[in-house]
């Protein structure tokens, strides 16, 4: 059977309160960004992405980032990440008791530009200062390499600069990098490429994947990624998300939907940690918060079960 190349288990890093909110136009108020988290613990996550440190005026909607960190509930064994574009929102970070900071650093420069007003070159340099912020107050620091493998307004990215990034941020000490496929475009063999190089040029480096969704391939790539040795995949409830402005329907533009992720593996018999009914509660509470439906198969067509459990009509 094909599932046996694939590992039992998988960690799966929940980012809607991060990627996923930031796309929602209503800011939701801390104490709902609180209850969501509640009910993504609830279901057996263990490491989150809750905030960004984006400037507030860029981004109003995690003006409460300081807030919802210090209130988030502390639990053994749940790993906090927040991200950070620049060095001025590493500071902020780090003045808090996140776990981990997120750096992002995209690989094609024209999206560096519009995403985060710099260079792929000024943001690695800037990189290697915000590692001395983050070791002096004792926090993991991971790169988010974006455009990994596709960029807008261009196309596939070349494996030398996927590499050149890569090798620039472990050198300068990243404890960890994800490779994000930014824009939902990238492919099966992407992944298993990009994931099976870096894992085998940096092998004791941390290596996950940051899935989109645009092509429906959402799911085959994490199988992809896994396959290839990823450490963690990283999804979101109900498939929220999308910052920046790409051509579609914003049902296709969002992450992969951590749901249907669930479904898939548990089908394959690979252990999450993950409660299938809790989480699809969690994701009902984003709905009520955001006013967005979810996107995930899981939550519109619903489960196995609840389908068998169904009654014909009489």
């Amino acid at each position: 059977m094909f599932s046996d190349a694939l590992p039992a288990s998988a960690t799966l890093v929940e980012v809607g309160l991060r990627d996923g909110l930031q796309s929602v136009d209503t800011v939701v108020r801390t104490d709902e960004k609180l209850e969501i988290l509640q009910g993504v613990l609830d279901a057996g996550f263990t490491t989150v992405e809750i905030t960004s440190f984006a400037h507030p005026r860029v981004l109003p909607q995690f003006a409460d980032a300081e807030r919802v960190i210090a209130e988030a509930p502390r639990v053994r064994g749940v790993h906090y990440k927040a991200l950070v574009p620049n060095l001025r929102g590493a500071q902020r970070a780090c003045a808090t008791d996140i776990d981990e900071i997120v750096v992002v650093v995209p690989v094609d420069e024209t999206m560096a530009r519009k995403n985060q007003n710099a260079t792929p070159e000024q943001l690695l340099s800037e990189f290697e200062r915000i590692v001395v912020e983050a070791r002096r107050s004792d926090k993991k620091v991971s790169v988010a390499v974006a455009t990994a493998f596709f960029a807008p307004c261009r196309g596939p990215v070349g494996a030398d600069e996927l590499d050149a990034v890569v090798a620039r941020v472990v050198d300068a000490g990243a404890d960890s990098l994800y490779l994000a496929g930014t824009t939902g475009m990238e492919t099966p063999v992407d992944f298993m490429d990009g994931v099976s190089r870096v894992k085998r040029n940096y092998p004791d480096i941390g290596v996950g994947v940051h899935l989109h969704n645009r092509n429906g391939l959402g799911s085959v790539n994490a199988l992809a990624s896994l396959s290839a040795g990823a450490d963690w995949l990283e999804a979101s409830f109900g498939g929220l998300g999308g910052d920046m402005w790409f051509p579609g329907e914003r049902s296709v533009l969002g992450n992969a939907p951590m749901e249907d992720l669930v479904v898939l593996f548990d089908a394959l018999g690979i252990e999450t940690g993950i409660d299938l009914d809790t989480y699809l509660a969690a994701g009902r509470t984003v709905e009520r918060f955001t006013g967005i439906a979810s996107h995930a198969f899981a939550s519109r067509g619903g489960t196995r079960k609840d389908l068998a459990d169904a009654q014909w009509p009489t």
